[in-house]
């Protein structure tokens, strides 16, 4: 699963990824894309995000054990991939909390990761200092709307998860 930096988005990715940081659209496109995600998923063997494609951002299907539950939670999560690390960003798009999957890592940081057709364990943490600022920077070169998710989220500083591959 060895990648480096992903190609930014195109201009018109960039337009879209504009459209997509608005909350009013956000809570719109968000429900739909992951059922849109999930049929091309199946379709393509494993392969191919559609909501990935469409704004250039890579996606990965992540399972991790549900913090509460105990139970395996899958969900596709937009990360931001350099060499064997993962980062993910847990702007929840600038809601007052994180997202449910955030907590889950932090209780249970071991999880499989599916991208590309391959299937891969990783194991979870909370970036924190020169990591973290690397990572959000990264983030943000990609998708300007983390800035404006951190504006909304002005009672919590958003978490950047980083996943590295277990040996």
């Amino acid at each position: 699963m060895e990648e480096t930096l992903q190609p930014k988005p195109n201009p018109f990715q960039r337009g879209l990824l504009y459209l997509f940081m608005q909350k009013s659209v956000t809570a719109v496109i968000t429900p739909i894309l992951h059922k849109v995600d999930g049929f091309f998923w199946k379709l393509s063997g494993g392969r191919f995000f559609f909501s990935s494609k469409l704004v250039g951002i890579p996606a990965f299907q992540i399972t991790s054990i549900g913090a509460k539950s105990k139970q395996p939670r899958t969900l596709v999560l937009y990360g931001f991939s350099e060499d064997e690390k993962i980062a993910l960003i847990a702007s929840n798009f600038g809601q007052a909390n994180n997202p449910s999957w955030y907590y889950n890592l932090k209780a249970n940081p071991k999880c499989q990761v599916e991208w590309k057709g391959a299937s891969r364990e990783y194991i979870a943490h909370e970036a924190e200092g020169e990591e973290r600022e690397k990572f959000w920077n990264l983030a943000v070169s990609y998708y300007k709307g983390y800035e404006l998710y951190a504006i909304r989220a002005v009672h919590r500083r958003i978490p950047v998860m980083v996943l590295e591959p277990l040996k």
